[in-house]
């Protein structure tokens, strides 16, 4: 099965056609204001105007407030949520969207300790309305695009597509695939320039790693 991409924090419409041009599956629009790659409202719906059939544009939130999070759809053509903080379940699912749930891996305490099957089988089961989970490399709760890795061979068997996320570059992703066997992969500094800014070879180079 060939392993879908999704290229998150895409702020500009130039870079959101590189990226179409280069054969992605999805766009990630960030509304996490903390993020460098936060988009407003008026950026993002100029962007997702751009999108064509069969390219998904995912809007992604950080325990946002419910009223941020409509707006966002009143005024932004969006296909998929991505919710990337501390959300239940019941949340995720109010909003007339699919969604998929971002879960950090490493402990809060150590950064080279890694959650155990448990969690993420428990979090399959909590989350079984969610399209996919996201496997990111930070703690639970905080915020992704550090850049970093995680444990691959950590990585329990679930029974729902795993999307992958933290640290992914041309160098490693077909590496990660081969451990890991996602549904996706998820990458944004790893095909960046500077935080926000995509680079056309690095994004090039990335797509012909993925198998």
């Amino acid at each position: 099965m060939r392993t879908r991409v999704k290229i998150c924090g895409i702020t500009r419409i130039e870079d959101a056609q590189l990226a179409i041009d280069a054969g992605v599956d999805a766009i990630g629009l960030v509304f996490y204001a903390k993020s460098p790659r936060f988009v407003t409202n008026t950026q993002a719906a100029e962007i997702s105007q751009l999108v064509p059939a069969f390219v998904s544009r995912v809007a992604l939130f950080k325990d946002a407030e419910k009223q941020l999070i409509k707006s966002v759809l009143q005024q932004v053509e969006i296909d998929l949520i991505q919710f990337h903080g501390s959300e239940p379940a019941d949340f995720c699912e109010q909003f007339d969207r699919p969604y998929i749930k971002a879960l950090g891996m490493k402990t809060a305490e150590c950064d080279t300790d890694y959650l155990g099957p448990d969690y993420l089988i428990g979090s399959a089961e909590k989350y079984q309305s969610a399209k996919a989970l996201l496997l990111d490399a930070h703690a639970p709760g905080e915020a992704g695009g550090t850049g970093e890795t995680f444990d691959w061979t950590s990585i329990a068997t679930i029974k729902k597509p795993v999307v992958l996320a933290g640290g992914l570059t041309a160098d490693n992703v077909k590496q990660a695939i081969k451990i890991v066997h996602p549904f996706a992969v998820d990458v944004s500094s790893g095909v960046e320039s500077s935080p926000g800014i995509k680079d056309k070879e690095k994004v090039t180079a990335f797509m012909q790693q993925v198998v």
